[in-house]
């Protein structure tokens, strides 16, 4: 059994994604909606989630590891820009509640003896289109 890729969303794909999900507020979600990155909740069950594109490039492992902060925010700012050329953004794929649609963004932190799934409600205020 082939698993076919998935596609490459552009920043005009997140907007859309970002603009048609529900605006109820959804109990199957509810544990993942943060404005910053997290880490996804041991309790959550990720088959809730949707997969429906990424924003890796086709040399995911020579894309950058520069993070864009330009008005002086950290990765963990609720109100740090979504950049998709930039890291982790350049290493996310895009999902989505089986339930209500809300877009998320997930990426998985590798470190030294652990890994972490962490997870960003998509918000398209924040979308930067800045190239690195």
């Amino acid at each position: 059994m082939s698993v076919e890729p998935l596609p490459r969303l552009s920043s005009d794909d997140l907007r859309a994604l970002a603009g048609q999900r529900s605006r109820q507020d959804c109990v199957v979600c509810a544990p993942l909606v943060c404005p910053g990155w997290e880490s996804v909740p041991s309790t959550f069950h990720l088959d809730q989630l949707q997969p429906v594109g990424t924003l890796r490039g086709e040399d995911a492992e020579q894309a950058t590891v520069m993070e864009h902060h330009p008005r002086g925010t950290h990765a963990w700012s609720a109100d740090a820009p979504i950049a998709p050329a930039f890291f982790p953004y350049n290493r996310c794929d895009v999902w989505v509640c089986g339930a209500c649609a809300r877009p998320f963004l997930r990426y998985t932190e590798y470190g030294g003896y652990y890994e972490d799934q962490r997870i960003r409600a998509l918000n398209a205020a924040l979308l930067d289109d800045a190239q690195p």
